[in-house]
């Protein structure tokens, strides 16, 4: 399921820290992973050649932080806008995830400093982990995972489950927060967590399921600290027509959206996850 990865890497944050922790899960030990760093243009040749030459630095070190088996890794330095490069990238060499930094930048902030990750996240059709440099990347022990009626969210669960079921005391945390006033009397009650439940079972995989009612990020992500959460993982869909790629999704650019609210305020990785045709 997740063969290719992308790492995204800027020299500073917590990218590199989750790729390791990432790579301990059995399913993923096998994966390749190209390490890219974009050196944008510069106005004389004089800083041009330095970034250049600083970007091969960041690149070693990363290799050698990664401590990856030599055949498993490999590097890439681009010029360019790195948001745009970024995509492209991954568009060319067939990423089933992309792994950035964030600085977990609100709405149009995002926007009005030029927020790569948010680009990136806004108009690439890949999955996308995303890692704020202001919090702890830990061992992946507790996966929740966010559930609603949507296939984007039954392809969720399945990359989740695969990413998990291998775990020596792994556990998944199947969540649905209903809008509105009244939900579910009981988790045992709701329709979405019962059919996820089934599926954990099936893999042999221990879940624990919990249902809320309210704003489901604001639920979301409040289960997050509640619950010692490792990684949350949530459906993302791509809902522009292939004639519209390369125009803004409104609430993602408004930051109204419900990924774009838990990209900014849960306090753990976030793994944003798309399906490719």
């Amino acid at each position: 399921m997740i063969e290719k990865i992308l790492l995204a890497d800027s020299g500073a944050g917590q990218a590199e820290a989750m790729i390791k922790t990432l790579m301990d899960l059995p399913c993923i030990q096998r994966a390749s992973v190209t390490v890219l760093h974009v050196v944008p243009s510069q106005v004389t040749t004089d800083e041009m050649t330095e970034k250049w030459e600083e970007g091969g630095k960041i690149l070693a070190t990363a290799v050698q932080s990664l401590n990856l088996d030599p055949s498993h890794v490999s590097t890439m330095l681009k010029q360019g806008e790195p948001k745009d490069v970024v995509c492209q990238v991954a568009e060319d060499i067939g990423a089933d995830l992309i792994i950035m930094g964030s600085r977990g930048l609100k709405r149009l902030q995002s926007i009005l400093e030029n927020s790569v990750s948010q680009y990136v996240f806004q108009l690439s059709s890949r999955s996308m982990l995303l890692v704020r440099d202001d919090i702890y990347v830990k061992k992946l022990q507790r996966i929740m995972v966010a559930l609603d009626n949507s296939e984007s969210a039954k392809d969720c669960l399945k990359l989740a489950l695969y990413l998990i079921r291998d775990v020596k005391g792994g556990q998944i945390i199947l969540t649905h927060v209903t809008k509105g006033q009244k939900g579910p009397d009981s988790p045992d009650q709701d329709p979405v967590l019962v059919a996820a439940a089934e599926e954990a079972r099936k893999q042999g995989v221990s879940y624990k399921c919990v249902s809320k009612v309210g704003k489901a990020g604001e639920e979301i992500c409040s289960l997050v600290d509640e619950m010692g959460v490792d990684l949350l993982m949530l459906g993302s869909p791509d809902r522009r027509p292939s004639i519209a790629k390369g125009l803004p999704d409104l609430d993602r650019l408004l930051g109204t959206s419900l990924s774009d609210y838990i990209r900014v305020y849960a306090n753990c990785p976030v793994l944003l996850t798309r399906t490719l045709a």
